[in-house]
């Protein structure tokens, strides 16, 4: 067992929009270190996003992540020969690492021809509570609920 918590590291703030949010998502994004890239897919997906919806590119990329942000997840637990799904808040900081990481896998998983035009109808699409980030949130809230009676095994 550790002797005392890793301490969290200061992460700086993006150069355009001057906020951390943003560098957490860039850095999830960024492949094989090469980070000069990753901003520049995110920054033309915001620009992308504000030309078509007319509004502030980072206000509906906010909103959309908070769409596909879960509040709750399942885990499994062993108890006596059984496996149930137990279902679990979730903490502040990994309830954003989430909704990022899979605003990001079905970012690539789409069938534009960029990654920032794939990232940029991605956003639309979780912005307008569809596609397929959304409907991995519901699935898991939908899981939770079912296993709701399991609640009383918290971990």
């Amino acid at each position: 067992m550790r002797k005392s918590k890793p301490r969290k590291r200061i992460i700086s703030p993006d150069p355009r929009f001057n906020d951390q949010l943003v560098t957490k998502f860039v850095n999830n994004l960024m492949l094989q270190g090469k980070k000069s890239i990753a901003y520049k897919i995110f920054y033309d997906a915001i620009d992308t996003v504000s030309e078509k919806t007319g509004e502030d590119g980072l206000d509906v990329w906010k909103k959309a992540l908070a769409n596909v942000t879960p509040s709750v997840e399942v885990r499994s637990r062993r108890i006596g020969g059984a496996t149930f799904q137990i279902p679990s808040e979730i903490r502040p900081g990994r309830k954003m690492s989430i909704g990022m990481k899979s605003l990001i896998k079905y970012s690539r998983a789409r069938h534009e021809k960029s990654m920032s035009q794939k990232m940029a109808g991605e956003i639309l699409a979780a912005f307008k509570e569809e596609g397929a980030a959304f409907k991995k949130k519901e699935d898991t809230h939908r899981m939770a609920d079912a296993n709701k009676a399991f609640a009383h095994f918290k971990f």
